[in-house]
């Protein structure tokens, strides 16, 4: 009898799933939870399925009324897909659970927005905490052991052993005391602030002439889908706003299952990422601002003639905010280099697209990688113990960020960073020293793979990296001044223009944070122009060109390899000379 007993009661904790000693009962007493994660958007959603996932009691903490964040309340239905250039999407497991679930690229808001509802509440060992505003970290030292949170009007506070920041603006991390940089800050540019936009829904679209026109068009950068489309540039930048501090671009466009359409084009200046008054006010300006925009759409957009506004997002798609330095902070070259790391907990894909500010027409793309891998040590945040960071806040450089910011690369974070859980609590090692353990990588990359993550070896040598210039234009690169576009095309062997020249060597000086003369040259400059503007910068008196190129080579300036592709002083130069000799004055002003 006594055995029939003991059988019952175990099938009974198999059934309920409260058999797992993990789910019941945190890895150190005391404890309300194992893993808090703040943060619902799509990366702190995949966390929580991880952690709860890999047996840990979890705890998924959310300030709005709703799981998705960006992709549900901000209506960004259009997902940037990591692919490589064969077309395979790099982001696997958890992701393509979603990916799946959802439809694929675009799909309707209201369907995942249950998704990540019931993907959450179908977990055991998840606690879901809706309508929770995270208020302050608690602190012992260093060391994260729980949140203070703001639930039903009263201020509440959970422990756990382990945190995951999933704030879009890595919140907890830097109220717990991480360093970061703020926007282009690591690059001298502290007040950058790329647009934001406001996606709107309009009805009433024609799809059948949409397709017809975007895939007949005479732009090859232009086409649509059964439930996609892309395109309208020149009629959305023709638009003059209203409001100076607002641009129309190019239309992405995806369908609703209701037939209505979810736009992202709007773009809004003058924001303030930090503020959530700032972030307000943008909103109700875009709503004003659409007044205008929709009856310029009808007029001018081939298939929109009879579109009505519907709505707007309750949510701006913000790029860009906090920059968290961690363990190891991405960079643009291990982007557009296409490097895989040891410590890889994801492989992805993404241009390095960066967003026009108030002062541009358009942005920019500096490159584009078949792929590269993100670090674990990008999770790990410096000076905070028990914590990692996911999404677009985590350990990048800026420019890195440009490709690195989009929601799959932080959905793979997110899981990785609850099987990192799993695995910290079970062996009682810190992520920090994780993050420096073969063993330890090795253990999470092969739970990950279980899980269906993609995470092969790879090798992918880009042509433009054996050029002679190429070590020039990774100092300029990295400053911001160069972009390569969606076909890493530098143009090293083009002749450099007037303009092209001219800003390159004033705003990388600009970038040294020391006064160093502006210089102008000819149109078209010739090799003596550039010359003496580079030795003008340097601070060299000399005025023949031959005095000039001596004392830059005893600087350093001027190197054999640089001489020996210049052609006479008359000729014009060309960019990889110029690129040269501007990466070698920068490094000569700036040491």
């Amino acid at each position: 009898m006594k055995k029939l007993i003991c059988i019952l009661f175990c099938c009974c904790l198999l059934l309920t799933g409260c058999g797992n000693d993990t789910a019941d009962t945190p890895k150190e007493a005391g404890v309300d939870y194992d893993v808090i994660v703040v943060g619902g958007d799509p990366e702190g959603v995949c966390a929580a399925v991880s952690s709860a996932r890999n047996g840990l009691k979890t705890l998924l903490i959310e300030d709005d009324e709703a799981l998705g964040g960006l992709m549900t309340l901000g209506k960004l239905n259009f997902i940037d897909i990591c692919e490589s250039r064969d077309g395979s999407i790099l982001t696997q497991g958890l992701f393509m659970e979603f990916y799946n679930a959802v439809g694929g690229t675009a799909f309707d808001v209201e369907t995942a927005k249950q998704f990540f509802y019931d993907w959450v509440a179908n977990e055991p060992n998840a606690t879901l905490k809706l309508n929770t505003a995270f208020v302050a970290p608690v602190m012992d030292g260093s060391q994260i052991t729980g949140v203070v949170v703001e639930e039903d009007g009263q201020q509440v506070t959970y422990t756990a052993s382990r945190v995951i920041d999933a704030t879009v603006d890595a919140d907890v991390a830097a109220a717990a005391g991480a360093p970061y940089t703020i926007a282009g800050e690591d690059i001298g540019e502290k007040e950058r602030h790329m647009g934001v936009t406001l996606v709107f829904e309009l009805s009433g679209v024609d799809w059948d002439k949409v397709v017809n026109y975007l895939e007949n068009d005479d732009n090859e950068g232009t086409g649509a889908t059964e439930k996609t489309a892309w395109g309208y540039t020149r009629e959305g930048y023709a638009y003059e706003p209203q409001d100076e501090l607002m641009r129309l671009r190019g239309f992405n466009v995806a369908r609703q299952d209701n037939g209505n359409v979810l736009v992202n084009a709007l773009i809004i200046f003058g924001v303030d990422a930090m503020s959530e008054e700032s972030k307000e006010k943008g909103i109700a300006r875009a709503q004003k601002e659409l007044e205008y925009i929709v009856p310029y759409v009808q007029q001018n957009f081939i298939g929109f003639e009879n579109a009505q506004l519907v709505g707007t997002a309750s949510q701006l798609y913000v790029r860009e905010s906090r920059h968290i330095i961690g363990e190891y902070q991405l960079t643009i070259d291990d982007v557009l280099e296409n490097r895989d790391h040891w410590d890889k907990i994801a492989i992805v894909a993404y241009p390095a697209d960066i967003q026009p500010t108030a002062g541009q027409t358009y942005g920019t793309v500096i490159g584009s990688p078949d792929r590269y891998a993100i670090p674990f040590r990008c999770l790990v945040p410096l000076e905070v113990e028990n914590m990692l960071v996911i999404g677009r806040s985590a350990s990048y450089t800026s420019l890195a960020a440009g490709s690195a910011r989009v929601i799959p690369v932080g959905m793979a974070e997110g899981e990785a960073a609850g099987v990192a859980a799993a695995y910290s609590l079970e062996e009682q090692q810190s992520f920090r020293d994780m993050s420096a353990d073969e063993a330890a990588i090795s253990s999470i990359q092969k739970q990950l793979k279980k899980q269906g993550a993609y995470l092969d070896d790879f090798e992918v040598h880009e042509p433009f990296m054996d050029h002679w210039a190429y070590s020039g234009v990774k100092v300029i690169r990295s400053l911001g001044l160069l972009d390569g576009g969606y076909s890493n095309d530098y143009r090293l062997d083009e002749a450099v223009g007037k303009w092209r020249l001219q800003n390159m060597i004033n705003n990388a000086m600009k970038k040294t944070g020391k006064t160093v003369p502006t210089v102008e040259v000819g149109d078209p400059p010739t090799n003596g122009e550039m010359i003496a503007a580079i030795a003008k910068a340097a601070g060299i008196s000399a005025s023949g060109y031959t005095e000039q190129l001596e004392q830059l080579q005893q600087l350093g300036i001027m190197t054999d390899e640089i001489m020996n592709h210049m052609g006479t002083e008359q000729e014009q130069p060309l960019a990889a000379e110029a690129i040269m000799l501007t990466a070698n004055l920068y490094t000569f002003i700036a040491q």
